[in-house]
């Protein structure tokens, strides 16, 4: 990572638990970048900041919730207030699916778009103008190998990452001369308690650990791997074990990578 975060101002939503909490750790282990927290719980941030020794002047909690988008730009104003800029805007921020197309509730559907796509493009949208005032800037943004390819009970889920593929490689051509880059982030099965908070076709939460999330990769192996990732600023990089091969089968042998999704065991 060398010292690409010192004396940046990083922004990472999400931050309450799972890789956003796993990236506020190692950035705080790694590096004097100062840290804006945001998630829906904000007790949570604090707690997480304190224990790892952050001080004051070196982080800020932001409140944010996703699916209130249209209050994006009163956010965005803050968290520009807290430090004077955002070097770095990590969206981190999501909800994931467990459930059958056909058994899917369209308000579900909507609520997956809603939270993972419209909240984060909106986020986005409010922060550019001051990167732009500032001569440039960095966004991430976490997907999935989701958006890459579907797989079952994700349909709602895939359907919503592959949008923000679609939106963060245009806007990453937008904004090629204003300095700005664009890294999206496609973790595999990452050891988080993604799949327990995953909603299910009629809204409710599974509440239970996949088997295949529970033997993913350890979080903090990834968040080190994804802030390395957005140090070198690539375009797109896929994290994760044995999965990330879907990603070639996908470009290079499509037939057989829909063959073998079919009989895949997902969840």
């Amino acid at each position: 990572m060398s010292n690409y975060y010192n004396d940046k101002v990083v922004w990472i939503t999400g931050a309450s638990s799972g890789i956003g909490e796993a990236l506020v750790k190692e950035l705080a282990k790694t590096s004097n970048a100062k840290i804006i927290l945001s998630s829906r719980k904000e007790e949570q941030l604090y707690e997480i900041a304190e224990s790892e020794g952050l001080t004051v002047s070196q982080y800020a909690v932001i409140p944010l919730d996703l699916n209130n988008y249209k209050n994006m730009p009163d956010i965005a104003s803050k968290a520009v207030a807290s430090f004077g800029k955002i070097d770095i805007l990590i969206n981190n921020a999501g909800l994931s699916q467990r459930s059958l197309a056909m058994e899917t509730d369209i308000e579900v559907d909507k609520h997956l778009m809603d939270v993972d796509f419209i909240g984060t493009v909106a986020l986005t949208k409010a922060i550019l103008p001051y990167m732009i005032k500032n001569g440039g800037g960095q966004i991430a943004v976490v997907s999935s190998l989701m958006g890459i390819f579907g797989a079952p009970m994700r349909s709602g889920y895939a359907a919503a990452k592959h949008a923000l593929h679609g939106f963060f490689d245009a806007l990453r051509a937008e904004l090629y001369d204003k300095n700005i880059a664009v890294t999206i982030i496609c973790p595999g099965f990452i050891q988080t308690n993604i799949s327990i908070h995953a909603v299910t076709g009629d809204g409710s939460t599974q509440g239970t650990m996949d088997d295949a999330t529970m033997k993913g990769m350890p979080v903090d192996v990834f968040a080190k791997k994804m802030l390395s990732a957005i140090a070198k600023r690539k375009n797109q990089k896929a994290i994760g074990g044995k999965e990330v091969m879907a990603v070639y089968l996908k470009r290079f042998f499509p037939a057989l990578l829909a063959r073998i999704i079919r009989k895949a065991k997902v969840v």
